[in-house]
């Protein structure tokens, strides 16, 4: 299994080259520059101080040339510095967005898997039943729902709805990481408890996709093995119904689960984009939308970079997960 996982690993370097060259690319090539949003507005700017810019910014060169600049210095650790914030693009989404995306995609997979692999396996045990149809409905329902119309009627929730129906007795914050009157001083509880109730509605409106996509994956992964020969005979031999369920077919029907967890984690980090917006959270998800828009090449290539690294990486993770669930799957 060591050779299969350093093959896979010296595999990635030529993988994340094609990406980086496809990104660069087509971040390259979209409409405007970041010389456009330099100059906005600004009626003192001359042609000749944009051509100076341009100069400065290494703007004048094709965009293949300025790749293969940027790739020279990514490799050396060095990705640029983010023009909106004056700062190094990869501290500026490393420190201050990606633990704030953290902080809200972890307890969302955590969370969402503990709770939607046994509703998968109690739906596939009650098939056809009234639970069975109720939670299948529900998973099609939020499935099919755009994650900002969800995130939208949330926002109608807590900001009309629940206070009205309350009197103002209970209310969530509509958007945002804290309360801007905390003081400085309130202390690590304080402090906690206060990102706590920032964090509910973001957390509860990202967990729904992601307990609806388990769900309905463990059902259907459930269903298949329940109808193996082998979990009849394991039934004939009079095997109690706990063992024939958790030893035999969950072990098996688990199998698909880990290959769309490790799809879920990087999926979890693109997938905030829209989550993040709707609620003002200042994470990565929103940092790539607000890069995009004022042409913040740098942070778009970090970004989207640790994205790519992200899902190779837990794809090669979940393919070594395989043969330490499943005994018939061997790398050697």
């Amino acid at each position: 299994m060591a050779t299969y996982a350093f093959r896979r690993l010296i595999q990635m370097i030529p993988l994340l080259l094609v990406i980086s060259l496809i990104v660069y690319s087509l971040t390259a090539l979209q409409p405007g520059s970041p010389i456009d949003q330099l100059t906005f507005g600004n009626s003192n700017i001359t042609p000749e101080d944009i051509a100076r810019l341009k100069v400065a910014y290494g703007l004048d060169q094709p965009w293949y040339t300025r790749y293969f600049f940027w790739l020279k210095q990514a490799v050396a650790g060095d990705f640029g510095y983010s023009q909106d914030f004056g700062i190094p693009a990869a501290q500026f989404v490393f420190q201050q967005r990606m633990p704030n995306t953290l902080l809200l995609t972890v307890p969302a997979l955590i969370l969402s898997t503990l709770i939607a692999v046994p509703l998968g396996i109690f739906t596939a045990v009650r098939q056809y039943s009234i639970p069975d149809y109720l939670l299948t409905f529900f998973s099609f329902v939020v499935f099919s729902a755009p994650v900002f119309w969800v995130g939208a009627m949330a926002l109608y929730f807590v900001a009309v709805f629940l206070p009205t129906a309350t009197g103002g007795a209970l209310s969530l914050p509509p958007g945002g990481l804290g309360s801007p009157d905390l003081p400085l001083d309130a202390g690590f509880w304080a402090t906690t408890l206060d990102k706590l109730h920032y964090l509910i509605l973001p957390l509860s409106v990202l967990m729904l996709r992601e307990i609806a996509v388990t769900l309905r994956f463990m059902r259907a992964s459930m269903l298949e093995v329940l109808n193996q020969d082998f979990i009849r005979t394991a039934r004939a031999k009079g095997l109690p119904n706990r063992i024939v369920l958790f030893k035999h077919a969950l072990r098996n029907a688990i199998v698909p689960i880990i290959t769309l967890l490790g799809l879920s984690i990087p999926g979890l980090f693109g997938g905030v984009v829209i989550t993040e917006t709707v609620f003002s959270w200042p994470g990565m998800g929103k940092a790539i939308l607000d890069a995009l828009v004022s042409k913040d090449f740098n942070v778009v290539m970090v970004s989207l970079m640790l994205l790519a690294m992200l899902t190779v990486v837990f794809q090669l993770v979940a393919d070594l997960v395989y043969a330490v669930v499943d005994p018939r799957i061997r790398y050697s």
